[in-house]
């Protein structure tokens, strides 16, 4: 099966600091991303429906952007967030980064999609 690098920008209508809390700390991922966020050091825990899924806290910058790797994902794969700051318009976006196989790559847009809907409604924006 091939794997296709997944990259989708979201416009959000936040702060990059608020926005940056709500991508990199248990409390923030809870309100959008996950039904349940457990860390231990650097090993995140995502429980969506009851099940388990974890991931490795690979890289955060303080904001700007944190990346993830799966457990049981390829090890040049990983999931990333960075908020990128228009400097002409002032605007900001969610760059998301995700591996997905070719056959689940619009399944996963959209899922994307409506976890970012989410954060949107979670930030009020």
């Amino acid at each position: 099966m091939n794997r296709v690098k997944l990259e989708l920008e979201f416009m959000i209508k936040s702060s990059p600091n608020i926005l940056f809390n709500y991508i990199s700390t248990p409390s923030g991922l809870l309100e959008w991303f996950a039904d349940d966020v457990n860390v231990k050091g650097k090993r995140y825990t995502f429980i969506w429906d009851g099940e388990e899924t974890n991931a490795e806290l690979l890289k955060r910058v303080n904001g700007k952007y944190v990346r993830f790797q799966w457990e049981d994902s390829q090890e040049d794969e990983f999931f990333e967030m960075e908020i990128k700051k228009d400097e002409l318009t002032g605007d900001i976006a969610l760059m998301v980064t995700d591996y997905t196989d070719e056959d689940e790559a619009e399944e996963i847009s959209m899922l994307w999609e409506s976890q970012v809907q989410d954060l949107r409604n979670a930030l009020g924006a």
